[in-house]
C-alpha cells in the first residue's frame, strides 16, 4: 500500500452531518438570517418559469407566439422565463399561465 493512500485512511472524517439534520439546520439559519422567504419566493418563480417553459415545449409553443397570446413582447416574455430575474409579478406569471390554458394554484399550507 502506497504512504500516500495510508495517510488518507488514517485521517479522521471531519465536518460530517449527521442524516436527517442538514434540511432543518439549513431552514434554520436562513430563518435567523431573514433570508428565508425570500429564498422561497424566488426559488417558487423559478419553479412556475421552468413550468411555464415546459408547457411551451409540451404544447410546441413559440416564444413570439406566447407573447402574442400575452398582449406583451417577447423581451418582457424573456424576463418572465428567465430563471435569475425574481422581479416578475404573480400577475405576470398568471397570464402567462392563462396563454397557455392553464392556471397557477395558490393556497395557504
Amino acid at each position: 500500500m502506497s504512504k500516500a493512500k495510508a495517510a488518507v485512511k488514517r485521517t479522521p472524517a471531519r465536518g460530517r452531518i449527521s442524516q436527517g439534520k442538514m434540511g432543518s439546520s439549513f431552514d434554520a439559519l436562513m430563518k435567523e438570517t431573514g433570508d428565508y422567504e425570500t429564498v422561497k419566493a424566488t426559488a417558487l418563480k423559478r419553479v412556475l418559469a421552468w413550468q411555464i417553459g415546459q408547457e411551451m415545449k409540451a404544447q410546441g409553443v413559440t416564444k413570439t407566439v406566447l407573447a402574442k397570446r400575452m398582449a406583451t413582447s417577447r423581451s418582457q416574455l424573456d424576463r418572465l422565463l428567465d430563471p435569475d430575474n425574481d422581479e416578475v409579478t404573480l400577475s405576470t406569471l398568471a397570464r402567462a399561465a392563462e396563454a397557455l390554458g392553464r392556471e397557477i394554484r395558490l393556497e395557504l399550507a
